[in-house]
């Protein structure tokens, strides 16, 4: 099986969506790929214990792509390990009054992770300069006294919009939350595959919606925000990774060892230590125990 290098994947520099691919070779078959999947996961179980026993970080997982990317099986098989205690997923749709009360980034502020938790969130914050870009209109929703009219909603909102976004990454980032950005990279023939196996299968029939027809419509729009929106938030304390997603099971390898790989950088993880009265006495209390 071929070895990867997850900076592969990392942006650091511009990119072009349409010339990145959504393929990605392993030059193994699906078993492997699947084994190997469960290997690094059991070790991101045992980080994630590790990290909720330490306490200090907190990690944010950000999942974006073209409907039918894979992101919610993604979120069940590379998490599949960890304990329910130390994760919560967070799958944003669309605003609710009470939300839209607020600031956009509100509802994704209170849904951040504690120190010592992961946080997954399925669609992001980025839908507010994603969706909300190609379709201008929703902003007017957002009721902001600066907007009035879909004429006010210029590049100088979108890049007020991006500076903001940015602004919030570093501010977490900076109090403790390790930030990782996944865009899983869908071609529009896999697309068209995966809608026609929804309207195929009865039991996946209720996944389709008319209006993903509407939206494919609108896919090269749509790859153009999403490339914008990559190349102007992808930083070093909270980078964007381009997963190819037209094979689930590499997609999910690839994104378990960007994370694997990269926590363990972190050598201040640490189980705590016992206090030393308590480690002096740990003989005395299995006395106490076995007595009992």
């Amino acid at each position: 099986m071929k070895q990867i290098d997850i900076n592969d994947f990392k942006v650091v520099k511009p990119i072009s969506l349409q010339k990145t691919s959504s393929v990605y070779h392993l030059e193994t078959d699906t078993k492997l790929i699947e084994k190997e999947l469960r290997k690094v996961r059991k070790k991101l179980g045992k980080l994630q214990d590790t990290m909720y026993a330490h306490g200090k970080y907190a990690v944010l997982v950000c999942i974006q792509g073209m409907d039918t990317a894979g992101k919610d099986s993604m979120i069940r098989e590379v998490f599949k390990d960890f304990n329910s205690r130390g994760i919560i997923v967070h799958s944003f749709k669309v605003p609710t009054p009470k939300e839209l009360s607020h600031d956009y980034i509100w509802r994704h502020y209170i849904a951040l992770p504690e120190r010592g938790k992961f946080g997954i969130f399925n669609r992001t914050h980025y839908e507010n300069v994603l969706v909300t870009r190609v379709h201008p209109g929703y902003i007017l929703g957002e009721n902001i006294p600066s907007v009035n009219s879909i004429e006010d909603i210029n590049d100088d909102f979108w890049d007020k919009r991006f500076e903001q976004i940015n602004n919030f990454e570093k501010h977490i980032a900076d109090n403790g939350t390790i930030i990782f950005k996944f865009f899983l990279n869908l071609s529009k023939e896999e697309q068209k595959k995966r809608l026609l196996r929804r309207l195929n299968k009865q039991e996946k029939n209720w996944k389709f919606s008319p209006g993903d027809l509407k939206e494919r419509k609108l896919w090269d729009k749509y790859l153009g925000c999403y490339e914008d929106a990559i190349n102007r938030t992808s930083k070093p304390h909270a980078p964007w990774y381009t997963i190819p997603a037209d094979d689930k099971p590499t997609a999910r390898y690839i994104v378990a060892k960007i994370l694997l790989e990269t926590l363990k950088k972190y050598k201040d993880i640490n189980e705590p230590e016992l206090d030393d009265e308590v480690k002096a006495s740990i003989n005395l209390y299995k006395e106490q125990l076995n007595n009992e």
